[in-house]
């Protein structure tokens, strides 16, 4: 008898144990926002990609309860398919870069998917803009901050040339581009500057119309090769202040500067100073960084999203909503005080609208735009 009962306590025992290891028993998963984010440059670029992500992490750290997955697709071709094949194991994607326009169909198609995407509005696959419910949008004056960069690099040049280097001729690009002309040719016009712009033929872009802009582009955002490449031309030419705009690629063209003298590039998107150090003469190259907030508003939208009160719409940041600008941070930069007074006097210029740089769809020309002749 006491044999059959020790027996019958260990088959109760065997049994609880096993009921324990029960797939149905398993650990909770987390049960806040699934987020996905998907580059061809990675979160890791120190630029654009790497921006959006900030902001993602930046709301986890007051969500824990969410999860992020970084997806990265250096091929163009295959970003859209990419984003095809993974919406459905996320809440939300992020989705940064002009690349991801034709999206307007796949959400239509996923209506409980929310979709952030930066750079660009939602397109259907017919190439109209539209706006949807569980689609956020956000683009930016991105000519603003090319104007302002055009302006420092015109009042600190020492050789009288420079140039402005981008990854794709994506308007966001394009806008850089225009933007930065624009601002030399106001400082050529109203503050006594005689600068060149220098542009590579064998790099010059076409925007997304066909149409040719000119400039430095080096076709993708993910080649540090080339970008070292354009960046040695450029500086064999004369150029000494480069802005660039180009996601990693732009990190070649930092290589190039950090292995010449006396050369500096204004970074783009956001600040870049930390990674302008480690030349070879201790200098760091960065001479200032020209912003578009993203990971800001890139909270801001999944912060609306887990409260239930967010609002699919197309939006247009600039100056006027603290959107774009540059880094005047004590330690942060190595502009001149006289080129800060100046900036200083000329931003509200830009924030109410009497100076409007030009932009790739805006009509306007770099030397031809409002403000420019008053």
């Amino acid at each position: 008898m006491r044999k059959l009962i020790l027996s019958i306590i260990l088959l109760i025992a065997i049994l609880g144990v096993t009921s324990c290891s029960r797939p149905g028993r398993q650990a909770a998963q987390p049960t806040g926002l699934r987020v996905g984010i998907v580059t061809s440059s990675g979160v890791d670029d120190g630029s654009f990609g790497q921006d959006c992500y900030i902001g993602i992490r930046n709301f986890i750290s007051t969500h824990p309860d969410a999860q992020v997955t970084a997806i990265t697709e250096p091929d163009m071709s295959r970003l859209m398919p990419a984003v095809s094949s993974v919406i459905a194991n996320f809440d939300v994607l992020v989705l940064p870069g002009f690349q991801f326009a034709r999206i307007g169909n796949l959400a239509q198609e996923n209506p409980d998917r929310k979709i952030i995407l930066v750079d660009v509005s939602p397109q259907d696959d017919d190439g109209t803009t539209v706006e949807l419910d569980n689609v956020y949008s956000m683009t930016f004056q991105e000519e603003e901050s090319g104007f302002f960069a055009g302006i420092i690099a015109a009042l600190e040049t020492r050789t009288n040339r420079v140039a402005v280097v981008n990854g794709m001729a994506f308007p966001s690009n394009v806008n850089y581009q225009f933007g930065f002309m624009s601002g030399v040719n106001y400082a050529n016009t109203h503050l006594g500057t005689t600068v060149e712009i220098v542009e590579l033929p064998p790099y010059a872009g076409r925007d997304v119309r066909g149409v040719a802009v000119g400039g430095n582009y080096m076709g993708g955002f993910a080649d540090e090769v080339t970008g070292k490449v354009v960046g040695n031309a450029l500086i064999n030419a004369g150029v000494d202040i480069m802005l660039v705009a180009a996601g990693a690629s732009g990190n070649g063209v930092f290589t190039a500067a950090k292995e010449a003298t006396g050369i500096f590039v204004i970074g783009c998107d956001v600040d870049q100073f930390d990674d302008g150090a480690g030349a070879m003469d201790g200098r760091n190259v960065i001479l200032t960084s020209v912003l578009k907030i993203m990971n800001t508003n890139v909270t801001r939208q999944l912060t609306a999203i887990a409260n239930g009160t967010f609002v699919g719409r197309n939006e247009l940041l600039s100056a006027s909503t603290d959107s774009t600008g540059f880094v005047s941070a004590p330690g942060r930069h190595q502009m001149s005080e006289s080129t800060l007074a100046r900036l200083a006097e000329i931003y509200p210029l830009v924030n109410s609208g009497v100076i409007v740089p030009a932009a790739n769809f805006n009509g306007h020309t770099p030397d031809n735009f409002p403000g420019l002749r008053m």
